[in-house]
């Protein structure tokens, strides 16, 4: 028993080397280099090309840019490969390729038994037949008999939670029921390697729960390949990642040092509800500068915040409160000082805030700077996201978290 289970776990599915891909961004000279390179092909002295180790990564022509540049990895059965970067990073194009739907410019792609993947909501559906009719057509796309289909039809009804819309054609569900059924047919088909790509992103709470929970069981027997900008679904169904970036893999390996790197990658972008009666002079964290880009802390470190304003001297009882969101611009925690008004005899007003040992999750958060009149309840400044701090932690906890300190001291 233990030699069967060494022999499935060391199954490699999926085997991308120096995979790569490039396209053209005019129409009518990406259809002429699409000529050219049919002709290439045929030409038995290029055919090497394709081939890892032999010939040359052809060199970019007017006008072309690599989508996808040298990835490499190996997936096993049992393993779930993350896949992030920014819009337009080249992942979109990768799952293409290992789906099949378009082929490598240099480079081999290696993929064993039944392939699942849900790239777009549409794909592989017909918009004027029925739920049950779609279900047999994107059933037989992925390879499988009627009968293989006659025996999982319930159980994918069942998943979709979809009994009496079935019947309706597929162009009158919504986004979240496409979801359901592309998923469902995915899942209970038993793939041997499932490509998912944000699709889960559209589904409702209840339904993403349950498709992780059949993710887990999919993962004892396949491979799994999942694209997503919902760090905490990637951190938790993935056990390797790789970070694309301009179509390269700048990250590949752990998965939470990988979602620090794309944490970093984002610059902050503030608004501002303003008059002249107030300005920001300087915003630091750890007597590092928050404005201009992220700050890096530690989980259960201390956080100590500098607010640096400028009032006029027309307000002579400011009130001032820090309210933090995180990167979905979710409220999570507020603070105001415990002395209420503020006195401003000078014009300047120097806060300093001490937060020991912050209970933040991992991620990136901002804060927005809220200054009133306290005499009038008048908004003087709103920066909204005016600073931005990353927490980092060796192990990541996505739990529900509190915010404790406390104005130490201001001038």
């Amino acid at each position: 028993m233990a030699d069967t289970m060494n022999q499935m776990n060391d199954d490699v599915l999926v085997r991308c080397e120096h995979v790569s891909k490039k396209f053209c961004r005019g129409l009518k000279r990406s259809l002429w280099y699409g000529v050219q390179d049919i002709c290439a092909e045929i030409n038995p002295r290029r055919k090497n090309d394709m081939i890892p180790g032999k010939g040359n990564i052809p060199e970019l022509r007017k006008d072309e840019f690599w989508a996808v540049n040298d990835i490499s990895f190996e997936l096993k059965r049992g393993e779930c490969l993350g896949l992030i970067g920014h819009n337009g990073a080249g992942k979109s194009t990768l799952l293409k390729m290992l789906n099949g739907l378009i082929k490598p410019d240099h480079g081999r792609i290696t993929m064993k038994g039944r392939i699942g993947a849900l790239i777009e909501l549409n794909a592989g559906f017909n918009p004027i037949l029925t739920g049950r009719e779609n279900v047999y057509i994107y059933g037989a796309i992925l390879g499988f008999t009627k009968d293989e289909i006659d025996s999982k039809y319930e159980a994918i009804v069942e998943f979709a939670e979809m009994n009496n819309f079935m019947e309706m054609p597929f162009r009158s569900y919504s986004s979240g029921m496409k979801v359901r059924l592309g998923f469902a047919v995915a899942a209970q088909m038993e793939p041997d390697v499932l490509i998912i790509d944000e699709v889960l992103a559209v589904g409702d709470m209840g339904f993403i729960l349950k498709s992780l929970n059949r993710m887990d069981e999919i993962l004892r027997n396949a491979a799994v390949v999942f694209v997503s900008h919902n760090m905490p679904l990637v951190y938790r169904v993935s056990n390797n990642l790789i970070l694309m970036n301009k179509g390269r893999a700048c990250h590949s390996g752990d998965v939470s040092e990988g979602i620090d790197r794309y944490h970093s990658m984002f610059a902050p972008i503030a608004s501002f509800l303003e008059n002249q009666n107030v300005e920001i002079i300087s915003i630091t964290i750890n007597d590092l500068d928050a404005i201009e880009k992220p700050v890096q802390l530690h989980r259960l470190s201390d956080m100590v915040i500098n607010l640096h304003l400028k009032i006029s001297l027309s307000y002579q009882s400011p009130s001032v409160a820090l309210i933090f969101y995180d990167k979905e611009l979710k409220g999570v925690a507020e603070y105001f000082h415990k002395d209420g008004l503020l006195s401003n005899e000078k014009g300047i007003l120097k806060l300093k805030y001490i937060f020991e040992k912050i209970l933040f999750s991992k991620g990136v958060y901002s804060f927005t700077v809220l200054v009133m009149d306290g005499e009038r309840g008048k908004i003087l400044l709103r920066a909204q996201s005016v600073a931005y701090f990353q927490v980092i932690a060796k192990r990541n906890i996505w739990t529900a978290f509190e915010l404790e300190g406390q104005l130490s001291q201001y001038e």
